[in-house]
């Protein structure tokens, strides 16, 4: 009698990695503020899972969509039935969701709504300065913001609330490997412009020089500034130029000023 074939046990850092996917698969967000939660709750794409609302809160926000409960509360019991961050300014509403999903990069990068216009962001954590460029994003039409996965703003309910809307119309796409990311747009045709104070071109200097090319932004954190890798896969290395001699902007001002000067090319 034949034996049976013994199954291939997959190896562990397969089943590690697996059980990683389906544990991210399975995270929700806490979104707080009014703002945040009424534009989340008008966005269909958005997955709702439960709404905690004060009735002054709920009172505000208007209509609820059809499917979605808004379980009322006391503003004094508010901050022991939704798990958010101290200090949190939720002004009684909180809506627990699944993270957006954007599809992928070469999809809107070459068909997005908007202009061949791309922000990308090296080792960006702090959620606030990712909202505030997520906001600038949106009001001068690019097609998305880049992150790694790693070492960037996770979407929280403190970067929504910064990003005062955007971040339910702006796609937001976090990638594994930036550098590799950028190659990749660099293939679809796009100039790589990396910001930092080093650089001897100034940024309307190499903008004057491109006219009509799609063009990717590129901003790294506040302190260490951009990585080496993603340095040396940049097309250029530009300057904001400063009428006076002073320290530089932060990353989140650096990047309205960017995307203002490009939009306009």
């Amino acid at each position: 009698m034949a034996e049976k074939p013994q199954k291939t046990k997959k190896p562990t850092w397969v089943i590690d990695k697996e059980r990683a996917r389906r544990a991210a698969a399975a995270e929700t967000v806490w979104l707080f503020g009014l703002h945040a939660v009424r534009d989340a709750l008008a966005n269909p794409e958005r997955q709702k899972l439960r709404l905690v609302v004060t009735q002054n809160a709920l009172d505000r926000l208007g209509d609820i969509p059809d499917g979605i409960e808004p379980e009322i509360t006391d503003a004094r019991t508010f901050d022991r039935v939704v798990p958010l961050p101290p200090e949190s300014v939720h002004q009684g509403a909180a809506l627990e969701v699944k993270a957006l999903t954007w599809g992928k990069l070469a999809d809107l990068a070459l068909s997005g709504p908007g202009k061949p216009l791309l922000v990308a962001l090296d080792r960006v954590t702090d959620p606030h300065n990712v909202g505030a460029i997520l906001r600038s994003a949106e009001v001068f039409g690019a097609r998305a913001v880049i992150a790694p996965s790693r070492h960037s703003a996770p979407e929280t309910g403190a970067l929504a609330k910064t990003a005062s809307g955007a971040l339910e119309r702006q796609p937001y796409l976090r990638v594994g490997n930036l550098a590799d990311a950028l190659i990749e747009l660099k293939e679809m045709g796009y100039t790589i412009i990396a910001l930092d104070g080093t650089g001897e071109e100034t940024l309307p200097e190499a903008l004057e020089a491109l006219p009509g090319r799609a063009i990717c932004l590129v901003f790294g954190a506040e302190g260490p500034g951009l990585r080496e890798r993603t340095r040396e896969t940049c097309d250029k290395i530009v300057r904001i130029p400063f009428a006076a001699d002073f320290g530089s902007l932060n990353v989140s001002n650096a990047a309205a000023v960017a995307l203002y000067a490009a939009s306009r090319n």
